[in-house]
């Protein structure tokens, strides 16, 4: 029953949002009763938490598969560029982390996503540097981040402004391109900072 809830709450937070769904819409949509909603999730909000969260694991999860294919460093990163930005699971998911803002009880699950999230995403780009015998300057858990990092700041600019779901991509690939600053240690800064 939890799982139904879940891909219920899922397609009806993607098609209205979290306000204008309702626990009652919810629960007929999973052929559940409202109080299995606040059973299995306490609040409508705590459910649209792990809903988002579920989601952006399954946006992730079909990123890599897109990617899977890609012969260039240039088409993996179009490919899992072009998955992630605009996705309603991206959405579902910034707005989860604005409303952790003010639910800290939710804030745990929110960190284990992002710890998966990372982790899969390391795996994921290790292995294909590994099968295409491609090299990078920077560690695969470092570029795994950034691109998250860089996926969450397009997808809210872009849910924020007129820019278009081509605009995010284009921006975000050339973030992508862009060389990484390297921050100098104590040991080599010259100068006055």
């Amino acid at each position: 029953m939890r799982s139904r809830l879940l891909d219920a709450a899922v397609e009806l937070f993607k098609a209205k949002g979290l306000t204008a769904a309702s626990v009652a819409e919810i629960a007929r949509a999973a052929g559940a009763y409202p109080s299995q909603v606040t059973y299995y999730f306490r609040t409508k909000e705590a459910l649209f938490v792990e809903a988002a969260c579920r989601e952006v694991l399954y946006v992730a999860r079909q990123a890599e598969s897109a990617a899977a294919g890609a012969t260039t460093g240039s088409d993996y990163n179009r490919r899992l560029v072009e998955t992630v930005v605009g996705s309603p699971g991206l959405a579902l998911f910034v707005e989860a982390l604005s409303l952790t803002r003010r639910r800290q009880d939710l804030a745990p699950l929110i960190e284990r996503t992002f710890e998966r999230l990372h982790a899969e995403g390391d795996r994921a780009y290790a292995d294909a540097r590994r099968a295409r015998g491609w090299t990078g300057p920077e560690p695969t858990a470092t570029v795994a981040r950034r691109f998250w990092t860089l996926a969450l700041g397009v997808a809210l600019r872009e849910g924020a402004t007129d820019a278009t779901v081509a605009d995010a991509a284009e921006e975000m690939m050339a973030l992508l391109r862009a060389a990484p600053v390297v921050r100098a240690t104590a040991d080599n800064q010259t100068g006055d900072a």
